[in-house]
């Protein structure tokens, strides 16, 4: 029930289109049956056994409404009897066409208006997930499948919208037309209407007994399509490699695998969920059979109930059947999209360890210094790195080198606040990073990783990334900085030619040197490179490595490097090793020292 509440908070917004829901429901419910109880006066003038009565009758209180209503009638028909009787014929086909016809055009307002409610709480829902994936520390998915992110997103969202919020449309319509047919029902034959609610409890308990466990099943169902997902991204992804060693057989036993368990989980869900709806119908159509035989006593027997009354009575009762189905229906919907509210909720509910503060200051400019305070830190179990000390100057640039794993690119992750230090702090010009808004940390600095993260969209929107409103002559310059204008220009449509899935139309240092050029384009005071030229080729590097030197000139650097050809002119080289600093100076000093950056030198060759 707390899901329910949870996910109906996102209806508030749409709160008018609910109360017009409510308001033609009502309508609805009240044509429904007003429209069974006018097929009584038809009986009546078709088997001639309406009442004469020429003298109005007067109201003597709710106690007798329904001799009321039943006399008012009878002088109603006498009356236009009196004016012939095809007039009187015409008259009732036409009042019972007119009820009809507005129980369904209320039934479609409702829906109408429902329609609103629902699809914009869908949309609210994706929207808030969305954010909300975005806003998580990247920490938070490291040990999640994308797949399963992205079934939540689309297919178990959908599933709230389909199964959970069916109760929507339920709520007012369905229990309100079955009070007012019960309402008339006791007006007809309260004798009667007990009896039928002797069998109603036994028929509910039927009921409930077979959705108790559609909640597990549906969950079943859920995670398996979320793994589903997440072996067709891993495929996508890899097919290079795939391909490459011939592993398709080993990829497709694993998708099959996954399919045939979503096959037998699906099977099972919806046995149980089909059961539903034949099993409520009989239960009603006993009902009903009972209520022939005991309400044929009281007319054939008795004398207790005239028979154009029992056939309308009859008929409410079946037209509870609709709306008792229907209900049975939305509390297996409930129990299954409580299964899809759980997941997406999951995530919705997550705490992200690095949310802003409630004072975070918002940094606009660099001016002295970023200082990493004795600091320590661990993904998991083991510390990556421990008592790490080091001061960046403004305008210096700062190269950390070593073997992989000594934690190089975990100052990065760190300074840019993808994760939280353990231990000590990080600070620029004195603020904790921690007490200043991740937002405006992240706009004083830019990023070009090892891996080339481009989008598939054209060179300028990608480019654009890194200053939305800059404009096509300031997106060249920076693509001319960043040595890419040489290959761009000579593109179909230049910059807005499109690099596919991944920027997969480009080479490596074509992707690497647009990369750059976003981070140009940003024009941020601190610089991030994060082994930005490893994966290239040498000529590839030479432009890069050209092209990082434009870029660094009179900025704050913080350079990770694996190559070592690329970091001669950094004002400080840091030597790692196992979350460490070994040695600390520039090229000259430590190769002079002959100890492990000399090491590091040798084994690439380099002199």
């Amino acid at each position: 029930m707390n899901y329910f509440k949870q996910i109906i908070g996102f209806a508030k917004p749409y709160k008018t289109f609910a109360v017009l829901n409510i308001i033609s429901n009502i309508f609805y419910a009240l044509f429904g049956t007003l429209a069974m109880v006018s097929l009584f006066p038809m009986l009546n003038v078709l088997f001639d056994k309406t009442k004469q009565i020429n003298t109005k009758p007067t109201w003597e209180g709710i106690g007798n409404v329904k001799d009321y209503l039943e006399s008012y009638l009878n002088y109603f028909v006498t009356q236009k009897a009196n004016e012939g009787h095809d007039d009187v014929l015409i008259f009732m086909v036409v009042l019972v066409v007119s009820m009809f016809l507005l129980k369904n055009l209320f039934s479609y307002l409702a829906m109408y208006f429902i329609t609103f409610l629902r699809n914009g709480v869908l949309k609210d829902i994706r929207n808030a997930l969305y954010d909300k994936v975005v806003d998580l520390p990247i920490a938070y998915f490291s040990e999640k499948r994308k797949g399963d992110t992205i079934a939540r997103i689309t297919t178990d969202v959908q599933e709230i919208q389909t199964s959970f919020l069916s109760i929507l449309e339920l709520i007012v319509r369905e229990p309100l037309m079955i009070l007012f047919t019960i309402i008339t029902m006791f007006l007809i034959s309260a004798k009667l209407t007990l009896f039928v609610f002797i069998f109603i409890p036994v028929s509910g308990f039927i009921i409930s007994r077979i959705g108790k466990s559609l909640k597990k099943r549906s969950d079943r169902v859920q995670s398996e399509q979320g793994q589903l997902l997440s072996i067709i991204e891993e495929t996508l992804g890899g097919l290079k490699v795939i391909k490459g060693f011939n592993s398709q057989k080993i990829f497709g036993d694993k998708f099959k695998e996954s399919t045939d368990r979503f096959n037998k989980f699906s099977n099972n869900l919806l046995h149980r969920q089909n059961l539903a709806s034949p099993t409520s119908e009989f239960l009603g159509i006993l009902v009903i059979s009972i209520l022939l035989w005991y309400g044929g006593q009281m007319v054939l027997n008795d004398g207790n109930l005239e028979a154009g009354l029992f056939i309308v009575y009859m008929g409410l009762a079946y037209n509870i059947l609709t709306p008792a189905k229907a209900i049975s229906k939305a509390s297996y919907s409930v129990k299954k999209g409580n299964a899809a509210a759980e997941r997406v909720l999951e995530i919705l509910n997550t705490k992200s360890p690095l949310e802003d503060t409630p004072n975070a200051k918002t940094k606009t400019d660099f001016t002295s210094q970023i200082s990493i305070d004795n600091i320590s830190f661990k993904y998991e179990d083991d510390l990556v790195l421990k008592n790490f000390q080091l001061t960046v100057p403004k305008g210096k640039s700062v190269a950390l080198v070593g073997q992989s794993g000594s934690g190089k690119s975990t100052i990065a992750n760190l300074v840019t606040r993808f994760y939280d230090v353990n231990e000590g702090s990080i600070s620029i010009d004195g603020d904790n990073i921690k007490g200043l808004t991740k937002h405006s940390l992240r706009n004083l600095m830019g990023i070009v990783t090892q891996d080339s993260i481009l989008f598939n969209d054209t060179i300028k929107n990608n480019v654009l990334l890194g200053k939305e409103d800059a404009t096509n002559d300031e997106v060249i310059d920076a693509l001319k900085i960043a040595n890419a204008w040489e290959f761009v220009k000579e593109l179909p449509q230049g910059i807005d030619t499109n690099i596919g899935d991944s920027g997969n139309k480009l080479s490596g240092g074509q992707k690497q040197r647009l990369s750059i050029a976003r981070a140009v384009l940003k024009n941020p005071p601190i610089m991030i490179l994060d082994e930005a030229t490893s994966a290239l080729d040498t000529e590839s590097e030479r432009l890069v490595q050209d092209a990082l030197e434009n870029m660094m000139k009179n900025r704050t650097s913080i350079v990770i490097a694996h190559r070592l050809s690329t970091i001669q002119n950094a004002d400080l080289i840091v030597v790692m090793q196992k979350g460490e600093i070994v040695e600390q100076g520039t090229h000259t000093e430590l190769l002079a020292k002959n100890g492990a950056y000399k090491k590091l030198v040798a084994m690439q060759s380099f002199e």
